[in-house]
């Protein structure tokens, strides 16, 4: 058989695959969760923070917050990171993940069923309201409650998303040392990009760990 034959039958095959694997509702490479800033720039922003008291939560909904929000054809927020940080995923016609895995960092427990993990909003958005997106306009408070781009969304073990609530790092962080410092590092930068402030108790907790960075 001729090179040239031989190419065009792997380039066919290879297309095929692709078109396969875009049919079942998974792509050969998916986008990558977004890299937090580095300690140095974190311990920056963290200096720059406005520190205050927390604001009341009198008047707090979670509907304040839209989300999920339609990001592409039939998919939301929430199926759009669990095609981002899982493996293998399929999904269906509806973008709902049929199958796949999902590791999450915060315990390094890894699951198998989509209904097993949640998207946890690192800044919960309780945490927001108090720190300022009590203020928001509701385009904003969408943003951050739908942040792709930003280390703001991740798929996590749902209990122990559920466990965290809307605590801050002065009463909360991943029981998993080894992702502490990615922790406050993600807090930090969403905190720095959306303006919202820090209590004394969060401030005190991220720069411990900052400095060990």
């Amino acid at each position: 058989m001729r090179k040239n034959a031989r190419r065009s039958i792997l380039a066919g095959f290879v297309a095929s695959a692709t078109a396969a694997l875009t049919f079942l509702g998974t792509t050969p490479a998916q986008a990558a969760l977004p890299t937090p800033v580095s300690a140095a720039t974190a311990r920056s922003y963290l200096a720059s923070l406005t520190v205050a008291t927390e604001h009341s939560r009198t008047g707090y909904s979670r509907d304040l917050f839209p989300h999920w929000i339609t990001i592409s054809g039939a998919c939301n927020t929430r199926e759009t990171v669990l095609k981002r940080d899982g493996s293998g995923v399929v999904t269906d016609s509806s973008c709902a993940a049929t199958s796949g895995s999902w590791y999450s960092p915060y315990d390094g427990a890894t699951w198998s069923a989509a209904s097993d993990v949640d998207i946890d909003h690192l800044i919960p958005l309780a945490e927001a309201w108090d720190s300022g997106a009590w203020n928001w306009t509701t385009s904003k408070r969408q943003a951050l409650a739908n942040d792709l781009t930003r280390p703001q969304l991740l798929a996590v073990t749902d209990n122990v998303n559920q466990s965290k609530g809307d605590q801050d790092p002065g009463t909360w962080w991943p029981s998993r040392t080894a992702y502490k410092c990615t922790y406050a590092r993600a807090w930090v930068q969403v905190k720095h990009y959306y303006g919202l402030s820090v209590d004394s108790a969060e401030k005190n907790s991220l720069s411990s760990v900052l400095n060990g960075c």
